[in-house]
């Protein structure tokens, strides 16, 4: 869910490069469908695209009316906003808050019967949750009810595994490529002096959603913060 780009869209394409049936929604049908052909040709894989727009969460049960069986489901929808308490935009919330809770509690809702029992559910936070920074107000919150969707879903779901993934400041994100000199300060603070590649992320997506302990897991992939 929301791989047309990004770390979600190089997951998929992990994933049919393994030879997996991938599905991968954007908010169009025209965006998704082009994504698709274009990692099914990559990849030389299968992979097909739906419209799915998570800040409508009535919308969810339609657009994914022809999904069947779910081996594994990546939720990684999102949309930014640049709120503060004292400049507070309430639709732009709305909306964030919208796509990232229900939005993602809708989807697997709407597949939960559709899930194998050795499924696993992997759902996309972010550091914003515990370094929060000028405009982050909103998503800072919705990152950090990543971690209690995690608990309540881990036992509705249950024996599918649900886990979350927290990625800092990741250095080659389509986001980021363009403005380097904006990472520098996450990388003074680093541990390692360096910041996380997306293949990086997609490695700690991999093992959250493949290996068989990991449940109810939040996992922080940042290279250690000073």
């Amino acid at each position: 869910m929301g791989a047309t780009q990004g770390i979600g869209h190089a997951l998929a394409g992990e994933y049919a490069r393994r030879g997996n049936e991938v599905i991968i929604t954007g908010r169009t049908a025209e965006r998704a469908t082009a994504e698709a052909a274009r990692l099914d040709a990559e990849t030389e894989g299968f992979v097909s695209g739906l419209a799915l727009d998570l800040s409508r969460p009535d919308s969810v049960a339609d657009a994914l009316s022809t999904v069947g069986r779910v081996d594994r489901l990546a939720v990684a929808g999102m949309i930014r906003d640049n709120n503060t308490v004292a400049s507070f935009g309430v639709p732009e919330a709305v909306t964030l808050a919208t796509t990232k809770i229900v939005g993602y509690a809708a989807v697997a809702a709407v597949l939960k019967d559709r899930l194998t029992p050795d499924a696993a559910v992997l759902l996309f936070g972010g550091m914003a949750k515990d370094r929060p920074y000028p405009g982050s107000t909103v998503l800072s919150t919705v990152n950090a009810a990543m971690v209690g969707l995690v608990r309540t879903l881990s036992v509705e779901l249950a024996p599918v595994r649900v886990n979350s993934i927290h990625p800092g400041a990741v250095a080659d994100s389509p986001a980021w490529v363009d403005k380097q000199a904006a990472l520098e300060p996450a990388r003074k603070i680093s541990l390692t002096g360096a910041l996380p590649t997306v293949q990086d992320i997609v490695d700690g997506c991999l093992f959250l959603l493949e290996n068989a302990a990991a449940n109810g897991v939040n996992l922080t992939l940042d290279a250690g913060q000073a």
